[in-house]
């Protein structure tokens, strides 16, 4: 196996025996293989489009099938393998649409392979990350190929709302296609900034769906405590599956909480009507083993972030969706015009002791566009007055890598003038300490789930059209993000197609990012590496 599309691949090189995710290599060839099996349909979708409208079932299929293979989604062999059968169905069904302008096409996974996991294997050792041989090649295609798995995440999580928009899925199959074929570096590059667009139009499609069905997230305090009933604890960022699990536990004393990036749930309104919503427990993902062993009750994986099962919570966690785990109890897919069925979940959770405390008090969350915009004249004036001084973004993900701690240290460090915009998992490092506010303004301003990266740009061009300014680099705004995994590659691809400049990147460079690569996106965008915490606390406050 080789695999280097997460933020803690060996030696920031690449895994090649066992991924630090703790995927083998059979899961992780499989998933190579299903995505050049994916560029095949892609290939096809391209013709068969050329002829008319291409049916949405074909976006809707590539979009799930890219985000199984997100970093801690699906671990589950036996689930990648029925993808992959599943692909090549939908690749011989656009053949056949596309008729005699099928022998166009110029893909080996077009032709080839019987329906045999003995064959499986031997073709997913052949067309690997390694098989682009080219560094330069390699990169552009995998930053490409990761920013549209972040893409595809979005896009499902809108799907499941009933939002879904054609241009997304043409361009995933673009994009994909284009992967094939001998392009120039300009034209990578190029390819990769519309990556970035389209980054933005699936966060502003997301957005669009999560605020219709839910209502536009408002400044919450959150408990971070328990309460003496049975819980259950929904992790991920699936908000259909928390409002069918919220329905379902009305009334049968069952509380439910959330975990990691489901936080922000708590500060939508019609989240808030439900009595037994009890708040927020735990913290990132990566500490779900310990704090999954003290939750007591059943767990709910809705989407990405499950990490290696532990035996002592082994028989009460379940996946949905695209999550998968061997051995773990799989809730099926919701039935056409229905709700996915919790009944077992809640049955449990009657029969388990309430959660351990961990700690008590609240988080703020809740400050999307919206919220803030209606703050916005305070904020403006506190920026004219010199109350605020500077923004700093400090959104993406969080992991166990140590030097994360830079983050924290970076929160403390930053002057009583400063306040921090923040989404994704990274808040965990420090929306916990006492920051205080300015005039009102809490200085650490969530905007909810690492997609509503997308509240943070508006809320900058915004600030930007206030000010009257030409450009959003002239805002007092610096960029500090970490990123992890892929929906992170395709936030920062969306930051860069805005125009962003001189963003801070930890905890380390994407391994995936050759040295050539890197001095371009250094030379455009001047982004660069966190460093000491002192030296870059002084540079962004003097807007370097």
């Amino acid at each position: 196996m080789f695999c280097f599309q997460c933020q803690e691949t060996v030696k920031n090189e690449g895994c090649g025996v066992r991924g630090v995710c703790g995927k083998t290599e059979e899961t992780a060839n499989l998933q190579d293989l299903l995505i050049h099996v994916l560029k095949g349909i892609a290939l096809y979708a391209e013709k068969a489009g050329q002829k008319g409208p291409l049916d949405k079932r074909y976006g809707r299929f590539v979009a799930e099938a890219l985000f199984a293979t997100i970093t801690n989604v699906n671990f589950d062999n036996d689930r990648i393998t029925a993808l992959i059968r599943e692909a090549l169905a939908v690749r011989d069904a656009l053949k056949k649409t596309c008729g005699a302008d099928a022998q166009d096409v110029r893909h080996d996974s077009a032709v080839w392979f019987s329906d045999d996991a003995g064959e499986f294997a031997k073709k997913a050792a052949e067309v690997g990350i390694l098989s682009m041989e080219d560094p330069d090649v390699r990169s552009l295609s995998m930053l490409l190929i990761y920013g549209l798995k972040g893409i595809s995440a979005y896009a499902e999580h809108a799907a499941v709302l009933g939002f879904e928009d054609e241009t997304i899925d043409r361009f995933l199959m673009e994009a994909l296609a284009s992967t094939t074929r001998d392009l120039g570096i300009d034209d990578r590059v190029a390819m990769v900034m519309r990556a970035g667009e389209c980054a933005v139009s699936v966060m502003a499609l997301l957005d669009k769906a999560n605020t219709t069905a839910y209502g536009n997230p408002e400044m919450s305090r959150v408990r971070i405590g328990v309460r003496g009933n049975p819980g259950i604890l929904i992790s991920g960022h699936d908000l259909k599956d928390l409002e069918e699990l919220l329905k379902q536990t009305e009334g049968t004393g069952v509380d439910v909480y959330t975990h990691g990036e489901m936080l922000p749930a708590n500060s939508y309104p019609a989240f808030k009507t439900y009595a037994h919503f009890a708040g927020n427990y735990g913290n990132a993902w990566w500490r779900q083993a310990e704090e999954f062993t003290s939750f007591n009750g059943p767990i709910l994986m809705t989407t990405n972030c499950i990490i290696p099962v532990r035996e002592a919570y082994k028989d009460r966690i379940f996946t949905t969706g695209v999550v998968g785990y061997p051995g773990l109890k799989h809730i099926p897919d919701r039935p056409r015009g229905g709700m996915k069925d919790f009944s077992e979940i809640i049955a449990l959770a009657k029969t388990c002791a309430p959660p351990t405390e961990i700690e008590t008090g609240e988080l703020v969350t809740g400050f999307g566009h919206h919220q803030v915009l209606a703050l916005a004249d305070r904020v403006v004036d506190a920026v004219k007055s010199g109350a605020i001084k500077r923004f700093i973004v400090m959104a993406g993900c969080d992991g166990r890598h140590k030097t994360r701690g830079y983050y924290t240290d970076v929160a403390r460090a930053l002057p009583p003038d400063t306040v921090i915009l923040t989404a994704g998992c990274a808040k965990y490092r420090y929306n916990k300490l006492a920051l205080g506010d300015i005039g009102g303004i809490p200085r650490v301003l969530d905007a909810g789930q690492c997609n509503d990266c997308y509240s943070l740009a508006v809320i900058a061009l915004k600030l930007k059209e206030a000010f009257g300014l030409n450009d959003i680099n002239e805002l007092p705004i610096s960029f500090d993000v970490a990123w992890y995994e892929q929906k992170a590659v395709a936030v920062l691809l969306a930051l860069l197609s805005l125009g962003v400049k001189g963003i801070r990147l930890g905890p380390t460079l994407p391994a995936f990012v050759s040295p050539n690569v890197l001095k371009v996106l250094v030379e455009k965008f001047n982004i660069r590496p966190i460093a000491d915490v002192g030296a870059d606390v002084e540079a962004m406050m003097q807007g370097r």
